[in-house]
C-alpha cells in the first residue's frame, strides 16, 4: 500500500531536517545573551575557536543530539503541515504573496507548537547553565521541579519569531523561485542550486526581521518563564538600544537561513523524486 502524500512530505521533511542540522550545528553554539556581558561581545569566529581549543573539533557539534530530536520529528511536521495546507486550499495552483505567507506561518504554528517543549530542553542544554545529562533526563528533571508549564516557556515569543519568519521566509522564496526562467526549476542539474540560491536571498530578509524577538525568546527559555522575566528580558535589550537586539544577530541568520535554504532544496529534490509536487 501507498503511503499517503502528507506522510511522503513528512519523511522528505525529516531527512532534509537531518541533513541541515547535521552540516550547520556549528552555528548553533549559543553565543547570544549570558550572565557575562563581556562573552556577549565576542564575535563568531572567537567562540568557534575557542571551542575547538577547549573541546576540540566535536565539541561544535555539542548538542546535536537535541537538536536532532526537534528536528528530524519539527521539520517533518512543518512540510507535511504546508504540504496538506496548500493541497487543500491552492490544489495545484502556486500561492501568491499571500496566500505564501500564510502556509508558512501556518505550518510553523502547528510544528512550533508541537516541538516547543524539545526546543526548551535544547536551549538549556547547551547554554551550560544546567547539568542535564541527556534530554529524557532533562525533561524528567524539568516536570519534577518546575512543572509541565515549564516545557512551553517563551511559547509567545517563539511564535511571534517563528511564524513571522517562516511566513516571510516562504514568501520570498516562493516568490523568487517564481521570478526565475522556468528551465531553471525543473528536473536540470542546476535546480538544487537555484533552490539553495532563493533560499539563501529569502533567509536573511527573514532572520534580520525576527532577531529581536529571537534574543528575548532564548533569554526567557535559559531562566524558565514568567511576564517579569519576559518583560525585563524586552527591556534589557532595549535599555541597550537597538544593537542590543541584534547582538549576535549575524551568526544566527546565518545559521537559520543556511538550515533553511538546505532544508527546502533537499526536500524540494526529494517530492520531485518521488513525483509529488512540493
Amino acid at each position: 500500500m501507498c503511503a499517503h502524500p502528507a506522510i511522503k512530505a513528512f519523511m522528505c521533511g525529516s531527512l532534509s531536517g537531518t541533513c541541515s542540522t547535521l552540516l550547520f550545528q556549528p552555528l548553533d553554539l549559543d553565543i547570544g545573551p549570558t550572565d557575562h556581558p563581556a562573552v556577549d561581545r565576542v564575535g563568531m569566529v572567537t567562540v568557534l575557536l575557542s571551542v575547538v581549543r577547549t573541546e576540540k573539533l566535536p565539541g561544535l557539534w555539542k548538542g546535536v543530539s537535541p537538536s536532532f530530536v526537534r528536528t528530524i520529528p519539527g521539520v517533518g511536521i512543518y512540510f507535511s503541515t504546508y504540504y496538506s495546507l496548500k493541497q487543500h486550499f491552492f490544489q495545484d495552483r502556486s500561492p501568491g504573496a499571500l496566500g505564501a505567507v500564510l502556509l508558512g506561518g501556518g505550518a510553523r504554528t502547528v510544528a512550533g507548537v508541537f516541538m516547543l517543549p524539545v526546543t526548551v530542553i535544547k536551549t538549556r542544554f547547551e547554554c551550560g547553565r544546567y547539568s542535564y545529562s541527556s534530554v529524557v533526563g532533562a525533561l524528567r528533571s524539568v516536570c519534577q521541579t518546575e512543572g509541565t508549564a515549564a516545557l512551553f516557556s517563551g511559547l509567545t515569543a517563539t511564535l511571534l519569531r517563528d511564524v513571522p519568519f517562516s511566513g516571510i521566509y516562504v514568501m520570498f522564496y516562493s516568490q523568487t523561485k517564481a521570478s526565475l526562467p522556468k528551465g531553471k526549476i525543473s528536473a536540470s542539474p542546476s535546480a538544487p542550486l537555484a533552490n539553495f540560491s532563493c533560499g539563501i536571498l529569502a533567509g536573511v530578509l527573514a532572520s534580520l526581521v525576527t532577531q529581536p524577538a529571537d534574543m528575548v525568546k532564548t533569554h526567557v527559555q535559559k531562566y524558565s518563564w514568567s511576564f517579569i522575566i519576559f518583560s525585563r528580558s524586552a527591556l534589557s535589550f532595549w535599555e541597550n538600544g537597538l544593537q542590543g537586539y541584534f547582538r549576535g544577530a549575524v551568526p544566527r541568520a546565518l545559521r537559520r537561513t543556511m538550515m533553511a535554504a538546505m532544508a527546502w532544496t533537499v526536500y524540494e529534490q526529494m517530492m520531485a523524486h518521488i513525483g509529488l509536487k512540493s
